[in-house]
């Protein structure tokens, strides 16, 4: 009942003029639910109950708020983590609250830098296997994770899921392979030398920084030049 009258309140906000985005961080910052299933849809905002995937949670928002939020703002914001407002670092805490904010940062490091090291190893390895075209090899991402974490991937997921007392299973749906990055984030630290672990993270960032450089300039383009229309006789 909690959650539903924050959104009520939410879109009563919007409504009546408040700058969206702001009235969006400070509903989040009061949030109480960890995960709900809304519809035929499942949410986890919590990854591994430290972890807070904030987007996820103001795509939920948004989709609550519907068009009362420009489309030209709320996309961005939902697919490309772009946001609306120039806020500083100190600003988007406060807003979001202390609590939410800590969390967030867990799922930056966690999940987001986690999953830009393993591109980055990959592209190592690809490079590298480029270099010796008449070895064999592991596959790529094999190859990756037997580099970062000191084992195959699929032990490694076999483990994680005993942990987590999660049936075995051929696929894994996109809410378990976050929960499993953390969990990978988590074991490498755990056995990786320290001085390693800041060098990883360093590359993680960079190349963060430029995937966000190269997705600003797309999006900034993709806004400038409206896209074509067919017409159908």
């Amino acid at each position: 009942m909690e959650a539903e009258q924050l959104l009520t309140d939410l879109c009563q906000e919007v409504a009546d003029g408040k700058p969206w985005f702001i009235a969006l961080l400070q509903a989040i910052a009061r949030w109480p639910l960890p995960e709900e299933t809304v519809g035929k849809r499942h949410y986890r905002y919590l990854i591994g109950g430290e972890a807070f995937d904030w987007l996820l949670l103001a795509e939920r928002l948004c989709e609550a708020v519907g068009d009362l939020i420009p489309r030209e703002e709320h996309e961005p914001l939902v697919f490309f983590g772009q946001l609306p407002l120039d806020l500083s670092e100190e600003e988007f805490r406060r807003l979001m609250g202390q609590a939410k904010y800590r969390a967030h940062l867990n799922y930056l490091y966690g999940v987001t830098l986690e999953e830009m090291l393993q591109l980055v190893v990959e592209d190592d390895v690809y490079k590298e296997q480029r270099s010796r075209v008449w070895e064999n090899h592991l596959s790529v991402d094999e190859e990756a994770c037997q580099r970062l974490y000191g084992h195959p991937r699929q032990d490694l997921l076999c483990q994680f899921r005993r942990e987590q007392g999660i049936a075995d299973n051929t696929t894994i749906s996109l809410t378990e392979a976050k929960e499993f990055t953390y969990w990978l984030f988590k074991y490498r630290l755990r056995y990786c030398d320290p001085a390693r672990v800041a060098s990883d993270t360093r590359r993680a960032l960079s190349m963060l920084r430029r995937l966000e450089s190269c997705r600003a300039r797309c999006l900034s383009n993709a806004l400038r030049e409206p896209p074509s229309v067919i017409e159908v006789p």
